[in-house]
């Protein structure tokens, strides 16, 4: 069965498409490369013995999406994963993020809306509950006011894929996830952003190897445990298997709705100061950071309920936060070497 990725060759996008090959699926991986690398297939070719079909493509161009689709007719589902992430930067270009976030993904369901038939996985997040009134965050909790152009992306998102299931013979499942971190266990494909990094973890290791002169910690006035914001942080890999397991149920025709929703999460919640103090025990060193004022956009603290996708996904992250910071450090030492 022929599985598309877009934004294949990216951090989430790279893991899963190592997954679905695992599991005996042919891979078509959409990327413009404008947040990874080419060099990316080597790693997944390292790990799983096979290559992915590769697309250069910009899903914007909607004659290229259309193109796409005709040269490829024979495609069992799509997981979909190309958008920009950076909840900072979206503050700063609102209108990049919503260009690129929304019109890919409107063209993707204008092909896919002429199938009698189509499965899809929307990389959704936990930014659509804004800040949550109760923690852990359920799948039932309101989606509230978006706290940035990111953010508000995927609550667009979700709504233009319910909508657009209710006329046509699309089935969806949103994926809400919570903080990818860390690595492939081989080192062969981790997190590899281009230029100064948006996320916290990528800013540790390169803060560690001496890339990155010190780390900034954003606000230590949030009513947490120790003034710093709380996020449900998941192993990368963990993550990349829920959506073959999504897949898979789409494909046997499982689902329930028409349109299901899955918290993906640990269920704990750690603070940036915890997280730190953990990379400083896995890696052996003491991390160079300053605490300075909130960054626009942030919110206090934000885990997951995941009984959910445990019970009727049948899905459980399983790596621990040291597991994810040893696999990050490994795979900085490496790319770095």
């Amino acid at each position: 069965m022929k599985i598309v990725v877009t934004g294949g060759l990216g951090f989430i996008g790279s893991h899963t498409v190592v997954e679905l090959q695992n599991e005996g699926f042919e891979v078509i991986a959409i990327d413009n490369l404008s947040n990874s690398s080419e060099s990316v297939l080597d790693g997944i070719f390292n790990i799983t013995g096979k290559k992915p079909i590769f697309e250069k493509m910009d899903l914007r161009d909607k004659k290229s999406v259309q193109d796409f689709f005709k040269k490829h007719n024979d495609i069992a589902g799509v997981i979909h994963f190309a958008a920009s992430k950076a909840v900072g930067e979206s503050v700063e270009n609102p209108l990049l993020y919503y260009e690129n976030n929304i019109c890919s993904l409107v063209y993707l369901l204008q092909e896919l809306q002429q199938k009698p038939t189509a499965n899809f996985i929307f990389s959704s997040s936990c930014t659509v509950y804004g800040q949550a009134e109760k923690m852990p965050i359920t799948e039932n909790a309101p989606v509230q006011l978006a706290m940035s152009p990111y953010g508000n992306t995927k609550q667009i998102g979700e709504e233009i894929i319910v909508d657009t299931a209710k006329v046509t013979g699309l089935n969806a499942i949103l994926l809400r996830y919570f903080n990818p971190i860390g690595a492939h266990p081989t080192a062969e494909i981790g997190e590899l952003p281009l230029g100064v990094p948006q996320n916290l973890v990528p800013f540790i290791t390169q803060t560690a190897i001496g890339l990155r002169e010190k780390l900034s910690v954003f606000g230590s006035d949030y009513p947490t445990i120790d003034g710093t914001a709380v996020r449900d942080y998941i192993h990368v890999v963990d993550l990349a298997k829920a959506h073959v397991i999504a897949m898979k149920r789409l494909l046997e025709n499982k689902n329930l709705e028409k349109v299901e929703t899955f918290n993906l999460g640990t269920g704990t919640g750690s603070s940036v100061l915890e997280v730190i103090t953990a990379f400083e025990k896995v890696a052996e060193r003491k991390l160079n950071y300053q605490i300075v004022g909130r960054r626009e956009g942030d919110i206090t603290e934000a885990y997951a309920n995941t009984d959910k996708a445990n019970t009727v996904l049948g899905w459980k992250a399983l790596s621990s936060l040291e597991d994810c910071l040893a696999s990050a450090w490994k795979w900085e030492q490496k790319i770095r070497s």
